[in-house]
Formats: structure tokens, sequence, C-alpha cells
């Protein structure tokens, strides 16, 4: 019999599965049955959450993940491109608003 391929799990998905046992006190073993995933992988996924779970309450109350930094220099990069982009547009319309002053066009 050949191995099943793995699946991976969004992180999204597994909270949604740590909810439905945490929460809406779904057991484990149907949420387990329900999803074809072993109860050891929940387990693990289970201990991770616990682990991590002081990243919340810690002093710093920044709540900002590594991924919304990165959203965040990456929006402050494209501002910044955006902003040299305006500048160089105000440029060429002044030298275009002078041209035609000199050439006498309306």
């Amino acid at each position: 019999m050949p191995k099943r391929a793995r699946r991976n799990h969004s992180s999204e998905q597994e909270a949604a599965l740590l909810k439905c046992n945490h929460v809406e006190k779904i057991p484990v073993s149907d949420l387990c049955n329900k999803q074809k995933l072993q109860p050891s992988l929940f387990y693990t996924w289970q201990r991770q959450l616990f682990e991590n779970a002081s990243a919340v309450f810690d002093g710093s109350k920044t709540g900002v993940s590594a991924r919304e930094q990165e959203l965040q220099a990456r929006i402050a990069q494209l501002e910044a491109k955006l902003a040299k982009k305006d500048a160089v547009n105000a440029d060429i319309s002044e030298e275009y608003v002078k041209l035609q002053k000199e050439l006498g066009e309306p």
C-alpha cells in the first residue's frame, strides 16, 4: 500500500481546529476523525499554541507579527518609491509648462 502524500495545514486551519476543541468543546477524536488527522499531530499543535501563548501577553504589547512588520516595511518602501515618482512628475510638468510659455502655446 503506497504512502499518502503529506498534507500541509495552514496556520489558520490549525488554529480553527484547536478553537473547535477548546471553545466549542468538540472532542479531539471527533475532530481528528473528521479531518483524517493523527491525534498526535493535533496535540503537537496544541503544545505549540500553549508554548507560544505568552507572546500574546508579553510586556511589549505591540501585537505586531513578523508578517505585519514585513508588510509595513514593504508599504514604506512603496510609499517612498511613489513619492519619488511624484517628484519626477512634478519636475516634468513644470518643464512642460515653461516650454509651452516659451513657445507661446496655450
